[in-house]
């Protein structure tokens, strides 16, 4: 390819490796000297903030109108079409500036599988946590009576479920997540089918789509411990705060297994 046609993303300069085959090295502290990875931190940033305000202000209008049976929110569907729509959106919007994480699970997922360093990695995942924070402090300067009185959106264990299948729950929904990710940004697909990464947005909407589906009984479905953290942090209750651990330690076992299933039963080079 001619240098005049390069992009920012085919050269090392990006601080990823040009080859996606090869694995990242584990430290290289270079990268704090280019503004591309700033730039990506900033992505990730003002992406994680615009999904936690659409997807908590639809959790308060849904749990808003089920307490007053006014036609003024969406249903237990929509609260799920929120969060895979909006990732379908914003996935689309920066995946070719970040990839498209807006997920420390999915950020973790790289880490492991060798994609990205560990500056890289711990930077992506305190974007992540800053504009979740930012995110959810917007919908309750917004809603803040409906916020405050219903939860905030904030992620725990539904009664009738234990901490034990809650943790489980959250394993299965970020595997089924990560695993589409992986498989989504998989080099070797993308060289044989031109339309691949076109529809990784459409896949990863999906995927998030899919696992609230399941999960939403559950644990009101975290598989994003930024997130989680976002809306704990700006409700504050005793509860969520006990039951947290689940929505840090469960999303990155599930991202872990995903992609040691990805490397080592499907034979991917990572």
């Amino acid at each position: 390819m001619p240098k005049a046609m390069e992009t920012s993303r085919d050269v090392t300069e990006n601080g990823k490796n040009p080859k996606p085959d090869e694995p990242a090295r584990l430290f290289d502290m270079s990268e704090l000297s280019k503004w591309s990875l700033y730039r990506e931190i900033i992505a990730e940033f003002v992406a994680t903030l615009l999904f936690l305000y659409i997807t908590i202000a639809t959790v308060i209008g849904y749990k808003n109108q089920s307490q007053t049976e006014a036609c003024t929110g969406v249903g237990f569907e929509g609260v799920a079409w929120a969060f895979g729509g909006s990732i379908f959106v914003l996935v689309y919007c920066i995946g070719g500036i970040s990839e498209g994480h807006i997920n420390p699970a999915i950020t973790f997922g790289f880490l492991v599988g060798r994609k990205f360093t560990l500056v890289r990695a711990v930077l992506y995942i305190i974007a992540q946590c800053l504009g979740a924070i930012c995110g959810a402090g917007i919908v309750k300067g917004i809603m803040k009576h409906p916020f405050n009185s219903l939860g905030g959106g904030a992620n725990s264990v539904a009664h009738g479920y234990s901490r034990g299948a809650a943790l489980g729950a959250e394993i299965m929904g970020t595997f089924v997540l990560v695993y589409t990710v992986f498989s989504a940004s998989d080099p070797e697909r993308k060289a044989l089918h031109s339309y691949v990464p076109v529809l990784k947005p459409l896949s990863i909407g999906f995927a998030v789509f899919l696992a609230h589906l399941a999960t939403i009984p559950i644990t009101g479905t975290g598989i994003n411990p930024a997130r989680s953290l976002g809306a704990a942090l700006i409700y504050n209750n005793k509860k969520n705060w006990r039951e947290h651990w689940i929505f840090w330690v469960g999303p990155l076992l599930g991202a872990l297994i995903a992609v040691l299933y990805h490397k080592f039963v499907l034979g991917r080079k990572l």
